[in-house]
């Protein structure tokens, strides 16, 4: 199997991002190696990890909004990805400004297959960097692991 950018990533929230202490950054990365990680993959994502820390929390001052993919979003998000993002904020987990996040995060991991599974994945590292909502956190961490159902049939 090959790993990749977005395995580093949830490995270090499944063992680091979700709890309140974490060893050095160089201590974390030499366990990432020793886990079989590539150094490239393990860059990327320290970088990907440091770009979202360094996002401001953005205070938006509409309860909701309308949102046109540009051409380049549409080839990275699939139709299901789309219609997930807009669900989320219209359940109200994810505000307008943190949808934007989402999908630069998503965007910048430019050579990573941007699947609905890893979009989960995105949204709730998003919600946790962003302080103030635990509530939309909780729910979407039982939408990625599954304890909830994302539609209704």
């Amino acid at each position: 199997m090959k790993e990749d950018i977005f395995d580093v990533l949830i490995y270090l929230f499944e063992n680091y991002l979700d709890s309140d202490s974490y060893p050095d950054s160089d201590v974390i990365a030499s366990e990432l190696l020793e886990a079989g990680f590539q150094q490239p993959d393990v860059n990327k994502a320290f970088d990907w990890l440091e770009s979202l820390a360094e996002m401001e929390t953005i205070a938006s001052g509409v309860a909701s909004s309308f949102r046109i993919f540009s051409a380049q979003e549409v080839a990275v998000f699939d139709l299901e990805c789309r219609d997930f993002l807009m669900f989320l904020e219209h359940a109200g987990i994810l505000s307008p400004a943190n949808r934007e996040i989402a999908i630069d995060r998503a965007m910048a991991l430019k050579d990573e297959n941007i699947t609905l599974e890893r979009l989960k994945w995105i949204v709730l590292m998003v919600l946790l960097s962003q302080p103030g909502d635990s509530a939309a956190f909780s729910r979407m961490e039982d939408i990625v692991y599954d304890l909830i159902p994302t539609s209704l049939h």
